[in-house]
């Protein structure tokens, strides 16, 4: 069948309008075809940045973590604390120390040597401090301010044994480096550290200015213990009756004094720890003609202990034979 004249035209058009619709989606997909690949470009600059700038802040971060005590350094990234001015009022463990003579020491030194020294002295330190989970106040040239029980705390007289425990192990540490101090840093004489621990109600927290805050405990319970530090003997550790009592049955004592300390119209009862292990206080003596056992009954179950008491038994009989 022939098309007419006008049938044809009519195709024609629609052929157009096809190829025009067509033409259209084309355009179209390739305006969508190049946004997305516009898109996917700022897509992966924006992931570069934000790469760049993660790693920005991961670096400042590092860098604060010199600066800061390692539980408040945490504290802050993680949100759990905001840069702001506030306190609270919590019963701290708090220790101060100090080299003994340090003064003379830096005269005899070059800068650059007591700089060498003093590092070397507080990395050692704050080792321990930080094995022992106390948090690093600050560092007053060669004496050390740490306090337990803030941010973390594990209740009033762990935070004590912790810290009497960390101060043992720097008096111990001291003691291993008896003859270091001359050989690597050309001193007269080995150093020697005095340490002093209070517990009692601080306040801690945020101070400072707008612009520069200083985390920190204060009151007069921090006061107690650096006046305890100044009236410890070379090579010792002084403790207040407070911290006495909260971990008396886990140290020895030698026996109490009394000072008068400056601002209290009272004296003050003061203990020094005797360098011993802290006393386990579920150990079991097991003794007989020809021997000593000590054994903790927090790790072994009831059976257990049976078992040993019976070849003990056993044992010495067989001795006596």
């Amino acid at each position: 069948m022939l098309m007419t004249e006008n049938q044809e035209i009519d195709e024609l058009k629609t052929l157009k309008r096809e190829v025009a619709k067509l033409k259209l989606e084309a355009n179209l997909r390739k305006s969508l075809a190049d946004q997305l690949v516009v898109q996917k470009k700022i897509a992966d600059e924006a992931k570069e940045e934000v790469e760049k700038k993660s790693k920005e802040v991961e670096a400042i971060s590092n860098q604060l973590a010199k600066y800061l005590s390692p539980q408040i350094h945490e504290q802050i990234f993680s949100g759990k604390q905001n840069a702001e001015v506030k306190s609270n009022r919590k019963k701290l463990t708090v220790f101060f120390s100090d080299i003994v003579g340090f003064t003379s020491i830096s005269d005899e030194l070059e800068s650059e040597e007591i700089t060498n020294l003093l590092n070397f002295y507080l990395n050692e330190m704050s080792n321990i401090a930080l094995e022992h989970g106390g948090t690093i106040d600050k560092y007053i040239g060669d004496a050390v301010m740490i306090f337990f029980g803030d941010p973390d705390s594990l209740g009033i007289e762990q935070d004590a044994r912790k810290c009497v425990e960390m101060a043992v192990a720097m008096q111990k540490k001291m003691n291993e480096l008896i003859g270091y101090w001359g050989k690597s840093f050309g001193l007269k004489n080995d150093l020697q550290i005095r340490i002093g621990i209070n517990t009692g109600f601080c306040t801690v927290g945020n101070f400072g200015s707008e612009d520069r805050l200083d985390y920190t405990a204060v009151g007069a319970a921090v006061n107690l213990a650096s006046r305890l530090e100044g009236a410890a003997a070379p090579g010792s550790i002084l403790v207040s009756e407070d911290t006495f009592l909260l971990v008396k049955s886990l140290f020895s004592f030698k026996e109490p004094r009394e000072i008068d300390v400056k601002g209290l119209l009272r004296k003050i009862k003061l203990y020094e720890v005797e360098f011993t292990d802290p006393v386990i206080e579920n150990n079991l003596n097991l003794s007989g003609g020809s021997f000593e056992i000590n054994i903790n009954k927090n790790l072994i179950t009831e059976a257990e202990l049976n078992e040993i008491k019976s070849a003990l038994k056993g044992l010495e009989t067989s001795v006596k034979q």
